[in-house]
């Protein structure tokens, strides 16, 4: 059994949350907050989150060819972002897994997998 936490943020409604002008560049917008959260898998979230994490960022529609770097696996979803998510969740039931969304649907959808579910605030404090 996996005993890194796995950290899954959806890109879309983590950038939206913020009125920045992300709507002029989805992608840039989006390779921003990857590039944020590359420290995060060795040096975890303070107080929140100890490391070692797996931080994997969930992209869609404009942002689907933002690419990897290191700390941080970029998932391009095929179709809905939201499904994608939920598959990375289920596709890891041993681990703990934590999901960075405000999306209520979503929110229910991994909960009901075990993960536990975050507001893009906790991502960002």
């Amino acid at each position: 059994m996996e005993s890194t936490p796995l950290l899954i943020v959806d890109a879309a409604n983590v950038v939206g949350s913020r009125p920045d002008g992300w709507w002029r560049d989805r992608a840039g917008a989006t390779a921003r907050l990857r590039d944020t959260l590359a420290p995060v898998g060795a040096a975890g979230l303070p107080d929140r989150l100890p490391p070692p994490v797996e931080v994997v960022l969930v992209v869609e529609g404009a942002a689907r060819d933002v690419p990897s770097v290191a700390g941080v696996r970029v998932v391009a979803a095929d179709r809905s972002g939201d499904d994608a998510i939920v598959e990375e969740v289920a596709a890891a039931p041993g681990r703990r897994r934590l999901v960075v969304t405000a999306d209520r649907e979503l929110r229910e959808r991994v909960a009901a997998l075990g993960a536990e579910v975050y507001g893009p605030r906790w991502l960002r404090d």
